[in-house]
């Protein structure tokens, strides 16, 4: 079982590398940020002409989320339950697959702007429900995967400079004992797990040659609970897309799971 999580930073710009990929790529099931639509301009048959079901949480211009499917999926849910946001940034689903169920939340964390900005208390109070919606999810649900586009770098080795950039945005303390704070609540750094490649991002600027010169960060993450551990067999970040005309500012996030040995 493959599942990936991938910011597409506007998914109508997006949608012939998104179909593409999943082509090369056919996950069994795919979280997309940064739609940048409303529900009803969603390309649901485009989806379900390569096999897969969409549950889509949009917004004009702005943020949107979306799940795409192979299983069957249920308990549908949009934004962070008891916390009223005008912005549309999670949506979670339990798939079915035979007798397993994997509860998947696809988050597109609040970027927060500057340390001093009022983004940036929206995005303490957004990661502070968040934390509590995870804990309620993980404490009802046995299987739990959260993916997204975090906006945090959890550890110095996930900036390209992280010295100059320190308690900067994406890289503030305060942001990283979020970060950790869901890892204590029950959860793992999948990409962590592995052996991985020095400066390995899943994000580059546009500008000055971001990714040509790999100046990047890794803010893009598949977590999964602890009792999903013994299935994991790979984790990584497809830089190929990247590479693309026209492409996304980030990268697809893969995990494998071997769920025979669960």
């Amino acid at each position: 079982m493959m599942l990936a999580s991938w910011n597409v930073n506007s998914l109508n710009v997006r949608l012939a590398h998104v179909l593409s990929w999943l082509e090369a790529n056919p996950v069994d099931a795919l979280g997309l940020q940064e739609l940048k639509l409303i529900d009803a301009k969603f390309p649901t048959t485009a989806f379900s002409e390569q096999g897969y079901q969409t549950h889509a949480f949009g917004q004009a211009t702005y943020n949107g989320v979306a799940i795409a499917h192979k299983a069957q999926a249920k308990d549908i849910e949009r934004n962070i339950p008891g916390y009223a946001d005008s912005q549309s940034r999670v949506i979670s689903a339990t798939l079915v697959f035979d007798t397993l169920e994997i509860r998947l939340i696809n988050a597109y964390f609040v970027n927060g702007q500057a340390l001093d900005s009022d983004k940036f208390t929206y995005k303490l109070e957004w990661l502070a429900h968040l934390q509590r919606y995870v804990s309620e999810q993980l404490a009802s649900h046995k299987h739990v995967v959260l993916m997204g586009d975090f906006n945090i770098t959890a550890q110095d080795q996930d900036s390209w400079d992280p010295d100059g950039l320190r308690e900067t945005i994406h890289h503030s303390s305060i942001e990283r004992a979020a970060f950790q704070q869901l890892i204590d609540a029950g959860l793992v750094d999948t990409f962590r797990e592995f052996e991985q490649v020095e400066k390995s991002f899943s994000w580059w600027d546009y500008r000055m040659l971001g990714f040509q010169k790999n100046r990047g960060l890794r803010i893009d993450y598949v977590l999964m609970s602890e009792s999903l551990r013994p299935a994991l067999t790979r984790s990584w970040i497809d830089r190929a897309p990247r590479k693309w005309e026209k492409p996304s500012d980030h990268a697809p996030v893969v995990i494998e799971l071997d769920i025979d040995r669960l």
